[in-house]
This record gives structure tokens, C-alpha cells and sequence, in this order.
């Protein structure tokens, strides 16, 4: 836990490690049991809720920056990580103060901040939540049941949910979401929870495998009352490519 002495240097000081005026903010889905989630943080101060955020290092790049920050609050690397949007609202982190007014007037942390927003795509199940050391808490929250956030992050949650929504008709979700096998009924829950609607199961099906990004295997799933659905998992150098060059199929 950090001590004062170190707050108050982070605090007056922090301009000579990060850069001054722009932060990043991350909006971490996961997808457990048919449901969307995103990992929130709650302060030590005041109970108030959050998104996983930091400053950018002088010596890193902005992506770096969010890659440092996802890895520290989720323990994982190669992390599918997508920029889409700046907030820059004048607004937009007013009543800053959250540490018990310690943070002196004129501090850097007291100036206009403008923050790049991520979002990310992580296997639920591989995924131990750290809080940092502001917060006291890190845990998974459902879409819809996200609470008021602090600054404009509710804005933020609302951006990258609607920017996810948009790339399932250009790029192929699934990889970082699902575990590496799944069926074909797991994978369409996963794509009607984000697109937050129904879609019909042949129509679903026919777009997927004309993508060429699936592998079925011969084993099925086990367990279940009714005939056994035969498990997939996506070849992975196709689905990489899918990324880069995109698919144009739209949901």
C-alpha cells in the first residue's frame, strides 16, 4: 500500500515521470455464462467507482501505456487491445480531487486531462482482477448493471460498447473471449450478448464459416441433454489475418 509520503510525491512530482494533460482509460470486457462484463475499480476514497486507467510514461508510447496498465490489472499479456476514441470534454474530470484533497492547487494531477480510451477483449476465465493503489476493490461487472462511474466514464463503457458493436461487421470477435474450444451455439450467444439481439441460428452460422477463420475438431461437447454439438476453435493465423485485412460481413 502506498504511504502518504509517496502520495504526496506522486502527487507534486508525477510530471517528471508521466506526461502532462493526457491519460488512458480502458473498458475490459469479458463474457462468462452469456453474459457481457466490464472490470471496474472502486476507489479508497469515497467508494466511487472507475475504469482501469493511468498516465502515459515519458520514455512509452500511448499504446504501451494501456498495455502496462490492462497487464497490471488483469495479470495477462498479448491482449487484444483497440483505440477508439479520444474524450476531451472541458468538463470531463471536474471535481478531480478524489484523494482527500490532498492533491496541492496547481498540482499537475489538478490540470485539464484528456484521456485515450481502449478497449479490451480478455477470457473471463483467465482473468485475475488487482486493484491498484488507489482503489480498494477490481471486480467484473455486467453491461448492464454498471453503476455511476466517476468523470465521463459511463460515457467511456457506452463508446466502446458501441465501437465493439460496430468491428463485428468488419473483424472477428471470439479469440480473446471464449475459451479455445467452443461450439457454434457458444459463439452466437457471444455475438447476440454484444450485439444485444437475437440472430438467426442458419444465417449466424453460414456468415461464420464463410469467413474461413474456424477449425472443427472431431470431438464434441460432453454433458448435455441433447445431441452433442461438435466443438470449434479458430485457426489462428487466419483469424489474425481476418484482422488486418478485415471481413465486410456485416451483423
Amino acid at each position: 500500500m502506498i504511504g502518504d509520503k509517496e502520495l504526496d510525491d506522486f502527487l507534486l512530482n508525477g510530471d517528471q515521470v508521466y506526461m502532462q494533460g493526457l491519460s488512458v482509460d480502458c473498458v475490459i470486457f469479458g463474457f462468462h455464462e452469456h453474459v457481457l462484463n466490464v472490470l471496474l475499480l472502486k476507489w479508497k476514497t469515497g467508494g466511487q467507482w472507475c475504469l482501469p486507467g493511468g498516465f502515459i510514461k515519458k520514455e512509452e508510447s500511448v499504446d504501451d501505456s494501456a498495455i502496462r496498465i490492462l497487464k497490471d490489472r488483469t495479470g495477462l499479456d498479448h491482449i487484444f487491445l483497440q483505440q477508439f476514441h479520444l474524450f476531451g470534454e472541458p468538463s470531463r474530470d471536474k471535481n478531480k480531487d478524489l484523494i482527500k484533497n490532498k492533491s496541492k492547487k496547481g498540482s499537475w494531477f489538478n490540470q485539464r486531462f484528456a484521456t485515450i480510451g481502449y478497449y479490451a477483449l480478455v477470457e473471463f476465465s483467465k482473468v485475475t482482477p488487482k486493484p491498484d493503489w488507489l482503489s480498494e476493490e477490481c471486480r467484473w461487472t455486467e453491461i448492464h448493471r454498471v453503476p455511476k462511474l466517476i468523470y465521463d466514464h459511463n460515457a467511456i463503457v457506452k463508446k466502446a460498447l458501441y465501437a465493439l458493436r460496430l468491428s463485428l461487421n468488419d473483424y472477428p470477435v471470439g479469440y480473446n473471449l471464449l475459451a479455445e474450444k467452443f461450439t457454434m451455439p457458444e459463439l452466437q450467444s457471444l455475438y447476440e450478448t454484444i450485439l444485444d439481439k437475437p440472430l438467426d441460428r442458419r444465417n449466424f452460422q453460414k456468415k461464420i464459416l464463410n469467413m474461413n477463420i474456424l477449425e472443427r475438431l472431431k470431438e464434441r461437447k460432453t454433458g448435455g441433454a441433447h445431441k452433442a454439438p461438435y466443438l470449434y476453435r479458430f485457426d489462428k493465423k487466419k483469424y489474425e489475418t481476418a484482422l488486418k485485412q478485415g471481413l465486410k460481413s456485416g451483423f
